[in-house]
Order: C-alpha cells, then structure tokens, then sequence
C-alpha cells in the first residue's frame, strides 16, 4: 500500500518540523508549505491524502480562508477537484481568541472534518489522522 501523503499547511517552522518528523516515523509522505498560498499551490501538485492547516498564519483567519477555498461548492472552481481532501485545522485560537470551534456546531462556517488544540499530543495527532486518511 502506498503511503499517505500529508501537507502540512503552518507558519511556525517549529510546529511544522515537529509534525513533519512525527509523521515520517510513521511512514507518511509530508509536504509543507508556510503559508496558505503556497499551501493551495501544494494541493494542486501533490494532491494529499490529508491537509493539516493552522488557523493563524499572515492574518488571524488565513486557514479559514483556505478551507473556503478548498471546499467552494462551484464546480467550475479551481480547487473543486480537491474538495474531498480531508482538512485537519490546528489552532491555538482557543488559547490566543478565546473562541472555540467544533464540527458539530460550526460546520457550516468552517468546513474543516476536525479540529485540534495546539500544542497537541503525537498519538492524539496520528489516531486522528489515521482516521482521515482511511475513511
């Protein structure tokens, strides 16, 4: 079977380090991009089996921004072949915002499958995405 491909969509070099070394040990292809441009532009030449996205990258709400995008319902645009991609946000807007988001009650404003607290825990972050991927 071949291995999961993951793009990890995040500013924080550390946090992208940390995910990318975490996911290779478990045999997942990584691909990062620092920011939601270069992210979309990934998406179009990988095309993973997963994106990992961060909340807060150049604004507040750039990862909303690219789940928006991603997830256009217009047939005719130019993600629309990369609508089904599972999106895994990570946030630190619970901490930072004081806002909390959940798929349950804010799927419709953000379509995201699920959600995770920065900084999160190595086994939480593969049980989550070992469900994404084999869905």
């Amino acid at each position: 079977m071949e291995e999961a491909k993951i793009l990890i969509v995040d500013d924080d070099p550390d946090i992208v380090e940390a995910l990318k070394m975490t996911l290779e040990a478990h045999h997942y292809q990584v691909y990062t991009a620092a920011n939601g441009t270069e992210g979309l532009r990934q998406v179009k030449s990988v095309t993973p089996d997963l994106i990992i996205l961060d909340v807060m990258m150049d604004s507040i709400t750039e990862g909303f921004q690219v789940s928006y995008q991603l997830r256009n319902p217009d047939p005719n645009s130019e993600y629309a072949p990369y609508s089904k991609i599972p999106i895994l946000m990570l946030t630190a807007i619970v901490e930072k915002k004081h806002m909390k988001f959940s798929t349950k009650t804010d799927g419709d404003f953000l379509p995201v499958d699920d959600f995770v607290e920065k900084p999160i825990r190595p086994q939480v972050l593969l049980e989550k995405i070992k469900k994404m991927v084999n869905k």
